[in-house]
């Protein structure tokens, strides 16, 4: 391992970390400011005295991680090659983000038409124009209708369907760069312990499908104070030393310029929580998890990496899978964390221990990728 690359990656930590620090105040008293903040008529999480103190927090404090991150490497770590393709995505993934706090802080209720009330018009409507028309945007309606049920806020922000649309734009992105960009070497799938195997043009679908899945899966386990930000310290730390050993120094400087800066983010989010990450620091982080394992090619890293948001993502799956087909709940609410609430699991204690059980798939991983 390169000792010089790991201290200047150290340096970048203890830079983020400080200019977040900085930021944050004054990030803080904006959102209070502009009264960007969780609101309980509007957020069903916030159902039960457990959590009724949460609401009035401001959200969209991933802004400090994201801001900082977009700073330090904008000045001093631009490099056309390894973080400029990484730094887009992610800045996509975080207005989206965005939009969607804002919207669903100050947006009014958004309609929109079902596939039953679709098909009906296509049977009664008088003009074969319109029917013509709704028939052939039926997958559409049918796309938006199955996406709904995974929602967590119907009727307001931006829909379901609307997010993964933009987030595979996203990663069609990270997969032109890293496929036609990066070189061949990025052209095929590293297998543990087996080395690598050229999947061709199968690589395309495969990042789009980890960029669209992680920064969903940040997105819905960031429920706890302190949850996604101490997970995502880890697993960027150890990201930053994979880049180390890979000798690849602009994604070891980004690796840890995202650490330095969680780490003070997850200081000020620990219960009582001054801020909370919002869709804009969770999509946003998740992308960049993801896009920068996938160009360290470590791919199939990413289950150990993010080994708490995928076990928090699966838990949502099966609970709307159970609910639709079984007609009966797998869990109290999902996300699992918000199971073991209503199980009366403290939040610290959930916390601390989905902290625990992250970290050590994270060295599983690490261990797994150094072999």
């Amino acid at each position: 391992m390169p000792l010089t690359l790991l201290t200047t990656a150290l340096l970048y930590l203890i830079g983020s970390a400080t200019l977040a620090a900085v930021l944050s105040p004054f990030i803080t008293k904006l959102l209070y400011h502009f009264n960007i903040t969780r609101r309980a008529e509007h957020d069903y999480t916030l159902q039960g005295e457990a959590r009724a103190h949460k609401a009035g927090t401001p959200i969209m404090g991933g802004l400090i991680v994201v801001i900082t991150i977009l700073i330090i490497t904008l000045a001093t770590n631009w490099d056309r090659r390894f973080t400029y393709v990484p730094l887009g995505v992610m800045a996509i993934s975080a207005l989206l983000g965005a939009a969607d706090d804002l919207l669903s802080t100050f947006g009014g209720k958004r309609r929109s038409r079902g596939l039953s009330q679709t098909r009906t018009l296509i049977a009664v409507h008088k003009s074969w124009g319109t029917k013509l028309w709704l028939t052939l945007t039926l997958p559409w309606v049918a796309f938006r209708s199955v996406t709904g049920l995974f929602g967590s806020k119907p009727g307001r922000g931006v829909h379901v369907h609307e997010k993964l649309l933009l987030q595979f734009i996203a990663g069609a992105i990270a997969a032109w760069w890293i496929y036609f960009k990066l070189g061949p070497y990025w052209t095929t799938l590293w297998i543990p312990f087996d080395g690598q195997v050229s999947i061709g043009f199968l690589m395309i679908p495969l990042i789009i499908f980890f960029v669209m899945l992680t920064a969903n899966a940040v997105n819905i386990a960031d429920g706890l104070d302190g949850l996604a930000g101490g997970s995502l310290v880890a697993t960027f730390s150890a990201l930053t030393l994979l880049s180390t050993v890979a000798n690849i120094p602009p994604l070891a400087f980004l690796n840890a310029t995202a650490a330095g800066a969680l780490i003070i983010y997850t200081y000020f989010n620990i219960k009582p929580a001054r801020f909370q990450m919002g869709d804009v620091g969770s999509l946003g982080l998740g992308a960049l998890l993801a896009i920068n394992t996938i160009a360290l090619n470590r791919t199939l890293l990413l289950p150990f990496l993010g080994f708490i948001f995928y076990l928090e993502t699966a838990s949502v799956i099966i609970q709307v899978l159970s609910r639709r087909l079984l007609g009966k709940r797998v869990f109290k609410m999902a996300p699992l964390h918000h199971h073991l609430e209503f199980s009366r699991w403290s939040e610290e204690k959930i916390v601390m221990r989905f902290w625990l059980i992250h970290i050590f798939f994270v060295i599983v991983g690490l261990w797994v990728a150094l072999r």
